[in-house]
């Protein structure tokens, strides 16, 4: 998010909405004298908190503690205010800023504010994962020069971020391609690619995105009645619904069809082809990062609902996040998944001797139809979604199905020799909507070449044979095959508890929980578990846009 979505600072109560434009009774920060008013700290100096310019920074932080202290009236006992937005806006930087200084100084500001008697919130999670430990996060020693950077540009270090750093080379790709979408140059307007992003996050339940891109579309200049209903957005807005749901449960449904009532001369609210790509991108990038957010068990942001609380903590009471699974076993775990990995370990150098050895076409597609129909239930009783998103979800009951169900017609595979992604897709991106193909084409890339030649313990290991057998899994997982690829190796390569973990990140990604996280790959790194997530997430958003661009590509014949 960029950096002005710093609070405007308002003097209220203990921390109760106060707007500054209160009537009536009550009281707000114009009652004071213009001499307080005038150092309250405002969005444009908290934005120079981002200032890559030292002195600047440190000017505005000193602006931003004058202000702070003249609302809570240290020279006049009893008068201490400080708005909600300013107390959540000091809660993130106290956690997350990675300026020390700035933490520091934030951290200071809210103890002071509570000596005065403010109600200031605290934070419900150590850290931006709630199935990776916070301490295990410190020991994987991210980069700090690329949270540096991330929080420089964007103006906040989120948990995508923090969590996406186990793999810098990864994350500069991610932001250019996230910043492209939603703050480059484009056909669609600033605050429509936040709402379109929010339509798409809704699909999957996803309040973490919910929330970041509402706060995009309102600082955008959007309404804030269309993020209550559906029905207040405009018409060309909501007829994208279809495509929405398509594109995030069953993309393969997409036909060239529900392009031609998009954009046809006699279409109402005709979108054009490069504003119906752009939209697509927006819907399949934010579809795929709930894969992430969920796959990944990232906790809400410490200034978004459920980050925090103005509650103290109960004496004696430590909190235990629902997701964290009780290890009793602890030992015995240990011993079973260091026995995993060597398993794993003499299968990749079996599967790797075994490459010059030939298979017939039959028994190549064979393979694939029993990958892409074996049954790996994932269906999880979860809790009904927050009013923030079930109100922006057209035909909640639409989920993913899969591809080949037992018994019943499957659609036609999609073969990936007849429409690919290097041959077809990246081309008609780039013409549609300029170096977008390239941003997407270098994602791809990255995650599929990203390796670090170790795996749990091991050194010097070749991982590239595992790193296929996720991608293609992920693609047969909806209907795409590639005819020279032996999918046995998805079998030997990916063990049950794999394979159920990824297609629940992948098809149900609200349905995710802390135990199908831990239960695969038990002795593996956390920043490997995350690079599986990277893959799934990457190999997904592929599939997704094959789909919708092939549609594009039959309606333009």
């Amino acid at each position: 998010m960029a950096c002005n979505r710093a609070a405007d600072f308002a003097c209220q109560a203990n921390g109760e909405n106060t707007p500054g434009r209160m009537s009536g009774t009550g009281r707000s920060c114009r009652l004071r004298s213009e001499s307080e008013s005038e150092v309250v700290p405002t969005a444009k100096s908290l934005a120079r908190l981002c200032s890559r310019d030292e002195a600047e920074r440190a000017a505005a932080l000193e602006e931003l503690s004058q202000g702070v202290l003249m609302c809570l009236g240290l020279d006049k006992p009893g008068t201490a205010r400080l708005s909600k937005p300013t107390l959540l806006h000091l809660l993130r930087l106290s956690r997350s800023c990675p300026l020390q200084e700035v933490r520091g100084r934030a951290t200071e500001l809210l103890r002071t504010a509570q000596e005065q008697g403010v109600e200031v919130p605290r934070a419900l999670a150590t850290g931006p994962s709630a199935f990776i430990p916070a301490k295990q996060m410190l020991k994987e020693e991210l980069d700090q020069d690329v949270l540096m950077e991330s929080f420089l540009s964007l103006g906040r270090l989120d948990h995508i971020t923090m969590v996406m750093a186990l793999h810098p080379a990864y994350l500069s790709c991610f932001l250019r391609a996230q910043h492209a979408m939603l703050e480059l140059d484009g056909p669609l307007p600033f605050h429509w690619r936040h709402y379109i992003a929010v339509m798409a996050a809704a699909r999957h339940h996803c309040s973490y995105l919910v929330q970041q891109h509402s706060t995009g579309f309102l600082e955008a200049g959007g309404q804030e009645s269309w993020l209550g209903s559906l029905e207040h957005a405009p018409t060309k807005l909501r007829s994208l619904q279809t495509l929405n749901k398509l594109l995030a449960h069953r993309p393969w449904l997409i036909t060239q069809q529900h392009i031609q009532e998009l954009v046809c001369p006699g279409a109402e609210s005709r979108w054009s082809l490069a504003e119906l790509i752009h939209a697509v991108v927006l819907m399949a990038h934010a579809h795929s990062l709930c894969s992430f957010v969920w796959g990944c068990g990232l906790n809400p942001e410490h200034d978004h609902v459920g980050g925090h609380t103005f509650q103290p903590p109960s004496p004696g009471h430590l909190p235990r996040s629902p997701h964290s699974p009780a290890h009793e076993n602890g030992r015995q775990e240990l011993v079973e998944g260091a026995m995993e990995v060597e398993v794993l370990m003499k299968r990749m150098v079996e599967l790797q001797q075994q490459q010059e050895e030939e298979c017939t076409q039959e028994e190549m597609v064979t393979r694939f139809e029993r990958e892409r129909s074996e049954s790996i239930p994932t269906a999880v009783v979860r809790g009904a979604p927050p009013d923030l998103v079930l109100c922006l979800v057209d035909e909640p009951e639409f989920r993913y199905e899969d591809f080949a169900p037992r018994g019943e017609q499957a659609p036609p595979t999609m073969r990936a020799q007849d429409y690919s992604w290097e041959d077809h897709g990246f081309s008609l991106v780039n013409r549609l909507l300029p170096d977008m193909g390239q941003l997407l084409d270098e994602k791809f890339q990255v995650v599929s070449n990203l390796t670090y030649n170790r795996m749990a313990m091991h050194e010097g290991v070749d991982t590239h044979t595992l790193r296929k057998a996720l991608w293609n899994y992920i693609h047969c997982l909806y209907g795409i095959r590639y005819d020279d690829y032996d999918y046995g190796s998805v079998n030997v390569l990916l063990e049950r508890s794999m394979k159920l973990f990824v297609k629940t990140m992948a098809c149900h990604p609200e349905q995710t929980t802390a135990r199908i996280y831990h239960a695969f790959w038990r002795h593996f790194r956390h920043s490997e578990k995350v690079h599986a997530n990277l893959i799934v997430m990457e190999a997904r958003l592929q599939a997704a846009l094959l789909y919708t661009l092939r549609a594009i590509t039959h309606y333009m014949r």
